[in-house]
């Protein structure tokens, strides 16, 4: 835009009210034909709004955002698959589906997290499909990076410094802290075998010296 455009933009974001916080200020507009609604961007997840962060950018409210066109699919489980926790038992605005498997279902918040840290690699969690989930992310508001994954960046960093290096027993025993580790003995750590994101002194969790792996409990 040029100038004068921009304060024409601001004036008129003046006088609009954001019909989430209901303070003025509002400069984004639904974009459905006939629908009024102005909001501030940081109001939009509490509203329940979309906006898309391609093409035209164009921003939707709560009642004319798109929606996920999938058949009902029953689950046994109904927990995200990216932080295990529960979701809704139906795809809502917080719950999302991958449209390619259609059995993978997770937060919202959940899958834009692993859009921020997977950039160009980012695709679904279960099936791995990526044109087709990208796309449809991209038209529910989820925001994509062009920028290589963030566990691939060049920083320096030694194999051994991103190792789990703490004990996560209920009840550390180890006199100098949960952090402390030896090679050998009762304050070696053990990493979970299934996903190496906790880890247990050996003498924390009475694991026997002819013990050659551990898992945690919530594996």
């Amino acid at each position: 835009f040029i100038a004068g455009d921009t304060r024409r933009i601001i004036r008129e974001a003046a006088k609009k009210s954001c019909f989430i916080c209901y303070k003025m200020g509002a400069s984004i507009t639904c974009c459905q034909t006939g629908c009024d609604r102005t909001f501030h961007l940081p109001c939009a997840p509490d509203g329940e709004c979309v906006t898309q962060y391609f093409g035209a950018y164009r921003s939707f409210c709560w009642e004319h955002r798109p929606q996920q066109a999938l058949q009902p699919c029953p689950s046994q489980h109904n927990t995200c698959s990216i932080c295990l926790d529960d979701v809704e038992d139906k795809i809502s605005y917080k719950t999302m589906r991958c449209p390619a498997c259609q059995d993978a279902r997770f937060h919202r918040h959940c899958i834009q997290r692993l859009a921020l840290h997977a950039g160009i690699g980012f695709r679904c969690p279960c099936c791995l499909n990526q044109e087709s989930f990208m796309m449809e992310m991209l038209i529910m508001g989820i925001r994509l990076f062009k920028r290589p994954p963030s566990w691939e960046s060049d920083q320096e960093a030694r194999p051994s410094d991103q190792r789990h290096g703490r004990c996560d027993a209920t009840t550390c025993l180890c006199p100098r802290g949960r952090e402390h580790a030896e090679a050998d003995g009762p304050w070696q750590l053990w990493l979970c075998s299934s996903c190496a994101a906790k880890g247990t002194h050996r003498h924390c969790s009475s694991l026997r010296n002819s013990t050659d792996s551990c898992e945690s409990n919530t594996c």
